[in-house]
């Protein structure tokens, strides 16, 4: 069968590279085009864009870059309709998605959505184009499924990828040469896309730096960022930047300043205490609080619904804030309430096999 895969960031790259793992499994015969990365390249996929060549963030910034959105767009459907599939499979990244599966349906060919957009979170409208375009939706957090079902649409809860990820990830040995076992672990995680790294990496550094020697900080590199995207905010530091490193530095790590998304997740599966950031373009973040209606921003707060890590967002996230958060959490007791709720988390997200359960579902729309 010919699958066509869609994921527009890291996280899709990271998600659809073990989907497309489990559906070579059960179909010897699998042939796999995609938009993504080079996760989903090493898997099997014939690439036909990077996913760094799409990742807009904000109302601003899309509109800054519509002409090139609206070309993406139409190279994606021309391709499609060129390559003929037997199934798209979409991953996330809803704005450009959405329209493909409306495009998709009009070819007769199946859609399934895998990893739904949030519309929990806002543009709950968008529900119309689910129910009219998307044959199968496969949803992987735990609430998703009552959320469709109250909008008259049944979702199929599958799990959460990253449990798979994580419990397959085996630690490089060579890792270990990296740290100072006499130091704490500093990890900084300041987000895949360039903006996201100028916004928010100065104040981490900042506050690394205002923690003292006792730390030791390194900064996991996005696959899909140059080092010298980090270098420039590091002068006069001892900090160090890795790439293609992050779950090695996750597994030691004793403290992580995160940038809200997928890897707020990834840091309290892998039972590491964080502080989640979050700054914008202020005019974008001015319009996204008027139309986004979730009480956090962190996956882990959504997951357990309640603020278990502290979410330090546009105007409160100030070097002042960041340090006071990093030292709260020196404390044992808040600490270890952190701990005690990512435990809770993991059994939330529904154990292991989520990208077989993907793939099947996937396989049976064929049948």
């Amino acid at each position: 069968m010919k699958y066509y895969i869609i994921a527009g960031e890291a996280s899709g790259d990271l998600h659809g590279s073990n989907l497309i793992q489990e559906l070579k499994k059960l179909d010897d015969g699998a042939i796999i085009r995609a938009w993504g990365g080079d996760l989903m390249t090493t898997a099997g996929a014939q690439l036909v864009k990077h996913y760094r060549e799409l990742a807009f963030m904000g109302f601003v910034e899309v509109i800054a870059n519509l002409k090139t959105i609206l070309k993406n767009i139409a190279s994606c459907k021309n391709d499609i309709y060129a390559w003929k599939p037997d199934v798209v499979v979409l991953i996330d990244y809803p704005g450009f998605n959405l329209r493909i599966a409306d495009y998709v349906k009009s070819l007769g060919i199946p859609v399934v959505y895998y990893i739904s957009p949030q519309l929990w979170a806002w543009k709950e409208g968008r529900v119309k184009i689910i129910k009219r375009a998307v044959d199968k939706l496969l949803v992987i957090l735990p609430f998703e499924v009552d959320y469709f079902k109250k909008l008259n649409y049944n979702a199929i809860f599958v799990g959460h990828p990253l449990i798979d990820a994580i419990a397959n990830f085996q630690l490089t040995p060579s890792i270990q040469s990296h740290f100072s076992l006499a130091k704490k672990k500093l990890l900084l995680m300041p987000g895949s896309r360039e903006q996201e790294i100028r916004a928010m990496l100065p104040t981490m550094v900042k506050v690394a730096q205002l923690l003292g020697p006792k730390y030791e900080t390194i900064i996991a590199a996005a696959p899909s960022q140059s080092i010298s995207s980090y270098n420039k905010y590091l002068e006069n530091t001892n900090i160090r930047v890795l790439q293609n490193n992050t779950y090695n530095l996750l597994s030691e790590a004793d403290l992580a300043f995160v940038t809200s998304g997928t890897a707020t997740l990834e840091t309290a599966l892998f039972k590491v205490p964080q502080v989640v950031c979050y700054k914008g373009n202020a005019l974008s973040y001015l319009i996204a609080k008027q139309i986004v209606k979730v009480k956090y921003i962190s996956l882990v707060n959504l997951i357990l619904d309640e603020p278990v890590v502290e979410e330090l967002i546009q105007g409160d996230f100030t070097d002042k804030k960041l340090l006071q958060a990093a030292l709260k959490l020196t404390d044992p007791q808040p600490l270890n309430q952190m701990l005690d709720k990512y435990q809770q988390l993991e059994v939330l997200c529904g154990g292991k096999g989520a990208s077989l359960n993907a793939a099947k579902e996937i396989i049976a729309i064929l049948k």
